[in-house]
């Protein structure tokens, strides 16, 4: 099994130091060279550092408050602390990738049944590309945790990104100040269905 996979966490404590500019680019380079469907390529990634960071990551913070008062997913209001301290991780981290989904449609539109398999085929190659990311940081040297839960702050963070298409995911990146254990996984004989004709 390839070294990286095996030795990749979801870091969520940093040491504060910068993250060269070059290695940020291998980084997305890493995730430009994923799969999509059709070859769609379905994203962009906008880096935030320095005073950006601390300035996206207020508006989130914002989100977060709101969401507290006018939840947009009010079934998940039990995950908004895990926000808050996602939101603290953030901050530790040198840098946060923002991915679009630039073929993304909006939360709150209804779906026709073809758009949806677009999305789920969009969701599957932008997943690819952040996966790709994520190894590349560790062959680095670098940590990184994959943060999905942004949807909570999706419309100031829309405003803030000012971009074209829909907010999908953010990967945190820096130096690890931790080394986490591995997590317990599924064996292969409870996740895996063999069929032979």
């Amino acid at each position: 099994m390839i070294k990286e996979i095996k030795d990749r966490r979801s870091i969520r404590k940093y040491d504060g130091r910068e993250v060269p500019r070059e290695m940020l680019k291998q980084i997305i380079a890493a995730g430009l060279c994923a799969p999509s469907a059709k070859n769609r390529q379905p994203w962009k990634f906008i880096v935030v550092t320095n005073n950006a960071k601390r300035d996206v990551l207020l508006e989130m913070e914002r989100g977060l408050e709101r969401e507290k008062r006018e939840p947009l997913l009010p079934e998940s209001t039990a995950s908004i602390a895990d926000a808050e301290h996602t939101l603290e991780v953030m901050g530790q981290s040198a840098a946060v990738i923002f991915v679009m989904n630039t073929l993304g449609v909006e939360l709150s539109r209804t779906l026709t049944v073809d758009e949806r398999v677009y999305e789920i085929c969009n969701a599957q190659s932008i997943g690819a590309a952040v996966q790709n990311m994520s190894l590349a940081a560790v062959e680095l040297g670098l940590g990184s945790l994959w943060v999905c839960n942004t949807f909570f702050t999706q419309p100031e963070l829309n405003e803030w990104l000012n971009t074209d298409g829909e907010l999908f995911a953010a990967l945190a990146v820096g130096y690890a100040a931790e080394r986490p254990s591995p997590r317990p996984r599924k064996p292969i004989s409870e996740t895996v269905e063999w069929r032979s004709y």
